[in-house]
């Protein structure tokens, strides 16, 4: 399989612990709603899912982090997750974690990583 990217952002645009973007992908053949985010450095991106119940994280478009900017937060039910690997840290969301979507950053942008299909 051969891998594209896509540009996501610019890199600006991602504050350490503050407002993401989001973006669609295409997940299993249908359009899902995905968002990124910077942690510690880091470029972090993930289906817009919440493992609890399959609603969207944001609580305003693009709000992901708690107050704190440490935990992702979903605002339909307060699950808590890890930004750096998406793991279920609390809530109702109970040994679960978010899809993470593959990304790199360079030359003050960031790319979502896709996988090509076979032909």
């Amino acid at each position: 399989m051969a891998a594209s990217e896509r540009l996501i952002c610019e890199a600006a645009e991602l504050a350490d612990g503050g407002k993401g973007v989001r973006f669609e992908v295409d997940y299993h053949g249908r359009s899902a709603p995905a968002f990124a985010v910077r942690y510690r450095g880091e470029v972090r991106a993930y289906l817009n899912r919440c493992v609890h119940v399959a609603m969207e994280l944001d609580w305003r478009e693009g709000e992901f982090f708690d107050q704190s900017g440490l935990y992702l937060m979903c605002a339909t039910h307060g699950a808590m997750y890890g930004p750096e690997n998406g793991a279920c840290l609390g809530g109702p969301c109970k040994g679960g974690a978010l899809v993470p979507l593959a990304t790199t950053e360079r030359e003050g942008r960031v790319f979502l990583i896709e996988q090509g299909k076979e032909t």
